[in-house]
């Protein structure tokens, strides 16, 4: 496998821009909370000759491929399996009290895409999993066969903003009493033939569908809601976090989460602010960056990325 060729890291420039202030520091350490192929984690050690990567991932096959693409950086390149919410347990294991930068790139990984078998993906048919950590947990096919019509809909309409969330969880609750639903084909063909002609023209109907699957059956965006504080808290004071994000759900949590962080905490009509109420940590972009023009001509997948970042500044008293 050459993972050059299938594997391109989004916006890896301006990520090594923004964190190597932090990574740059002799004996720094930076979390790459998403590892996946490790592409983010293979530029930092190359350029960064003293920098240290844990590198978390809850796919063991992209652990795997990660710990073959980075076995000549020796123990510069750690690993551990765990999905991001754990991030802080992963730094003390590794005997570190901190860290000077954090990188996620959310979402769905080049790999799991890609691997037809894995059922990520809507355009082509296989057993519908949908698992980032395929060792453990209930399966997209568990959820479709199991979940109420209403709690299909809630699904549909929370984690994929789907308009057709009603009429799609009806069609599927439908479907599942003749013959179980088990494939990708068969969920596409199901929403497809649920789906007027006029949206149909707007884009692939099951888009949406497979997307909100997909976040429940991987808990995406609870893991997300608690992974950031506990990143935020793991970082030294001048360390820096990056956050790919590449839907709305959960570019709305890293907001919110990096404004409050970025805010005082000084009651309203307060004289003057507290150094106890100083902001932790100051934002490094303002709002959300793309990917340029030209990345998201030659990496597609660059296409929805918004990315956030911030330093921490202080530590509370």
């Amino acid at each position: 496998m050459d993972i050059s060729r299938i594997h391109t890291p989004v916006m890896l420039e301006r990520t090594v821009e923004l964190l190597a202030p932090a990574v740059s520091r002799p004996g720094a350490v930076l979390v790459d909370a998403t590892l996946g192929m490790g592409g983010h984690t293979n530029a930092f050690l190359e350029r960064f000759p003293e920098l240290t990567v844990i590198g978390l991932d809850r796919d063991t096959d992209a652990l795997g491929i990660a710990r073959r693409r980075l076995a000549d950086f020796g123990d510069r390149a750690r690993f551990v399996h765990t999905v991001y919410d754990g991030i802080a347990r992963a730094i003390r294991s590794e005997g570190f009290p901190e860290v000077d930068g954090i990188l996620f790139d959310l979402g769905v990984s080049s790999l799991q895409l890609d691997r037809a078998e894995r059922g990520f993906a809507y355009s082509k048919d296989a057993p519908l999993d949908m698992r980032m950590d395929s060792t453990r947990g209930r399966t997209a096919a568990d959820v479709v066969a199991e979940a109420s019509e209403d709690e299909l809909r809630r699904i549909f309409l929370d984690y994929g903003e789907e308009k057709l969330a009603a009429r799609y969880a009806r069609a599927i609750v439908r479907a599942r009493a003749d013959a179980p639903i088990t494939r990708s084909a068969q969920l596409v063909a199901i929403i497809t033939e649920a789906t007027p002609v006029a949206i149909q023209r707007q884009g692939h109907p099951a888009k949406r569908v497979f997307q909100a699957l997909r976040i429940e059956v991987n808990e995406e965006l609870s893991v997300l809601e608690a992974a950031m504080p506990a990143a935020l808290g793991s970082l030294a004071v001048g360390g820096r976090i990056v956050v790919l994000a590449y839907q709305s759900l959960e570019d709305r949590i890293v907001k919110r989460v990096l404004q409050a962080a970025s805010s005082s905490t000084a009651p309203a009509g307060l004289p003057m602010e507290l150094p106890e109420h100083r902001p932790q940590f100051k934002l490094l972009v303002r709002g959300a960056e793309l990917a340029s023009e030209a990345e998201q001509a030659e990496n597609p997948r660059a296409k929805p990325v918004r990315l956030r970042a911030a330093e921490r500044v202080r530590r509370p008293a």
